[in-house]
């Protein structure tokens, strides 16, 4: 999957994959949605923001996590 909205630099955020060059992780804007944030909320509060870019940021964090082992607490 190629994302063209996600970007990293690392001179710009410690290296973190931010939205198009924008001071703006990627993980800040998935971590808004899973507090229960709308996208309108989202775009309000980053008016540089646009909808594509939070469903692309939302797709990334989907094929991140994908990716990787997470260790998780075994329910009981």
């Amino acid at each position: 999957m190629k994302f063209t909205r996600i970007t990293t630099n690392p001179d710009q955020m410690g290296g973190m994959p931010c939205i198009r060059g924008l001071r703006i992780p990627v993980a800040t804007v998935v971590g808004m949605m899973a507090d229960g944030m709308t996208s309108a909320e989202i775009l309000e509060a980053y008016p540089d923001l646009e909808n594509e870019d939070i469903a692309e940021a939302l797709r990334f964090a989907a094929e991140a996590v994908s990716e990787r082992e997470i260790p998780l607490v075994m329910a009981s």
